[in-house]
């Protein structure tokens, strides 16, 4: 496909306007498809101070449909977790060894999960791992004692979620090959997601935008009052 064609098919698209959810959704589907399989992306801007420690929203939120994306995930436990961690798909296990391994290998997983116990010997990678944003954090589901279910929830279709330093919450919601009710059922459950982990000292308007886009498309604003 050439850009020509898709800038043709985006060429009455107004960034300004907000759309509801489904005005949205139908521009998505209707781009022209790229070679690859493009996913759904949220963007949403907080009305938050991200410098404040009480005010950095981050968080996880597993969705109701599956983002049909495969996740490589590594598991750091000790041996009387290891079965646990295998039975439930992760692609990656040990402890030292494995600390070991990324010590001097390159990454090759999206996501690193851990125990409290183990945190402290998987702190040992936090200058390879923080940077790339795989560090694992309790707030993110990804240090936790019940390693089968955060293997689990991020094998079927896990977001996880950050603020920036501009306050803005970047995250991936499907794939463009699902169809819209699927699409709009996992946006729900990420913004209704947001909305829970409001910060008690944040005041005023809290959502102030919301965008939607493909993987390399136009962002679509959507209009806030619907959440």
């Amino acid at each position: 496909m050439k850009d020509t064609k898709f800038k043709k098919s985006i060429e009455k698209f107004d960034p300004e306007v907000s759309l509801n959810t489904e005005e949205a959704l139908k521009l998505l589907v209707s781009q022209p498809r790229r070679k690859f399989l493009e996913y759904v992306d949220v963007a949403v801007r907080l009305g938050i101070d991200p410098k404040k420690s009480d005010q950095n929203v981050r968080g996880s939120v597993t969705l109701p449909n599956s983002l049909g994306k495969e996740v490589k995930v590594a598991v750091f436990v000790n041996a009387d977790k290891a079965d646990e961690a295998k039975s439930a798909g992760a692609d990656f296990i040990g402890s030292e060894d494995l600390i070991e391994k990324y010590s001097k290998d390159p990454i090759d997983f999206d996501v690193a999960i851990t125990t409290p116990s183990m945190m402290k010997e998987v702190s040992k990678l936090a200058k390879i791992l923080g940077p790339k944003g795989l560090m694992p954090n309790p707030k993110s589901g990804t240090v936790t004692e019940n390693i089968e279910k955060a293997v689990k929830d991020i094998k079927h279709g896990q977001s996880r979620f950050k603020a920036d330093k501009d306050g803005t919450i970047h995250g991936t919601v499907a794939n463009i090959d699902m169809d819209q009710t699927q699409i709009t059922e996992n946006l729900e459950s990420f913004i209704a997601e947001l909305k829970r982990l409001k910060p008690a000292s944040s005041k005023g308007i809290y959502i102030k935008d919301i965008y939607l886009s493909t993987t390399m498309g136009p962002g679509y604003r959507i209009d806030v009052s619907q959440f």
